[in-house]
């Protein structure tokens, strides 16, 4: 059905959430791809005027939606099964996971459910429980999410603040085909989203110049070397959707087991068995590791790590054991 066109005003719960979420949230039964086209369309309007997917909302704002088809009532998904997922870290305003690779962090773009949807599932009595920022669905490692408003808002503006000693620091691990250049230690590379014809969403590196890109700054270091692969710790400076997968296969050096910006025919050995004789691999090996950022309510710095994953550990260790 067609819903008509309507304001909602912004409420205290949903003050500091970006336009996207908002409206994700709003808009059940609408796909992903439909709500970001109205948005770059300016159809959707925030006190009257245009705005991007990332606009901040603040208390009060009003928010214009155009009339948009939305699934029918009978026609709603089904509900997200209860899950915990391991616990980091646990206190009254935030909550850290290590999540599972495979798992997306919410629902949209064909997945009915995620990791909110089910943990909220798991937690009725939770008054409060959002993200605090995302990890792709095949990416593991450490996810925050806060309990409390005020703890989103604090934490989502060290996410913003990429320059003070006090920001969001986000450390990865991954595994990337070939010999990682040791000089080549910053990349500074502005990123572009957009969508394909299939309506699938994408990120291509820019130029600096480009109006449409964003500045990206990944920082690289080798880890560990194995014959023909190099395992990186990669450490974001800027928050850019696919950041690291568009980086590092921009270098010619595309991450184990990434199906959108990786090598398929690498990937598909990797799978099979003959990149790694007598080892069979397969998702993404890239993990969210270190968590690094201040406290929302004490202000103390709190560093969480997240371990490799079983399966990564145990590519490591084939991979040591085939490497010269």
């Amino acid at each position: 059905m067609v819903s008509a066109a309507r304001r909602v005003r912004v409420a205290e719960d949903s003050a500091g959430q970006r336009l996207d979420n908002f409206l994700l949230k709003i808009l059940k039964g609408v796909p992903k791809t439909h709500v970001y086209r109205v948005i770059r369309s300016g159809e959707v309007r925030v006190n009257k005027g245009r705005a991007a997917a990332d606009t901040r909302l603040v208390m009060g704002d009003e928010v214009r939606l155009p009339p948009i088809r939305q699934a029918a009532p009978g026609a709603a998904a089904p509900a997200a099964p209860a899950r915990e997922f391991p616990v980091l870290h646990e206190d009254e305003h935030l909550l850290a996971l290590d999540k599972p690779a495979g798992v997306a962090v919410h629902g949209g773009s064909g997945v009915a459910h995620g990791v909110i949807e089910q943990l909220r599932r798991a937690r009725p009595e939770a008054r409060f429980l959002e993200l605090v920022h995302r990890l792709d669905k095949d990416t593991s490692g450490v996810l925050l999410l806060a309990k409390k408003r005020s703890a989103l808002v604090a934490l989502q503006a060290q996410l913003r603040d990429h320059d003070s000693a006090r920001a969001m620091r986000k450390s990865y691990a991954a595994l990337v085909a070939g010999a990682w250049p040791a000089r080549l230690k910053v990349i500074d590379v502005a990123l572009h989203k957009y969508l394909d014809a299939a309506g699938e969403r994408r990120v291509r590196s820019v130029a600096s110049a480009d109006g449409e890109g964003r500045r990206a700054i990944t920082l690289v270091a080798v880890a560990a070397r194995y014959g023909g692969w190099s395992l990186l710790d990669v450490t974001l400076r800027t928050g850019r959707t696919h950041q690291i997968r568009v980086h590092m296969a921009d270098a010619g050096h595309p991450i184990a087991g990434d199906d959108k910006y990786g090598d398929r025919a690498l990937n598909k050995a990797l799978a099979h068995g003959e990149a790694v004789p007598g080892h069979r691999y397969s998702g993404m090996f890239l993990h969210a590791r270190r968590l690094r950022f201040a406290h929302p309510a004490s202000g103390e710095i709190v560093e969480l790590e997240a371990p490799l994953p079983a399966p990564c550990t145990r590519l490591l260790e084939a991979l040591a054991g085939a490497a010269p």
